[in-house]
């Protein structure tokens, strides 16, 4: 790319708010799955007979493996969350970006 259209690119209005929205939807998504991946191992850490307990009454398997598993689905779902906004609103910002640097 010519270094004036990195400039243009660089001086739109649209490009600092796609760069913004991008940011900030990754800060908090982070933010989330650090929360919850932390949370589990404290609770880990210092109550570990809470996760321990069984789920139900005579079970075998304990609480620790369906919050485990939610923290896998979690994951699964921010990626998706992100992935949607990525392919709708960040690609039209994306186009328009384009478009106004090649004109």
């Amino acid at each position: 790319m010519d270094d004036q259209v990195i400039q243009r690119i660089q001086d739109n209005p649209k490009f600092h708010e796609l760069v913004q929205k991008k940011s900030s939807l990754s800060w908090l998504l982070t933010l989330v799955i650090l929360v919850a991946y932390f949370g589990l191992i404290l609770m880990i850490a210092f109550e570990p007979a809470v996760l321990g307990a069984p789920v139900s009454a005579g079970g075998v398997t304990t609480l620790g493996i369906p919050v485990g598993l939610a923290l896998i689905v979690l994951a699964f779902v921010l990626t998706g969350i992100y992935v949607r906004r990525a392919n709708t609103e960040f690609d039209q910002l994306n186009q328009q970006l384009v478009e106004d640097a090649r004109r």
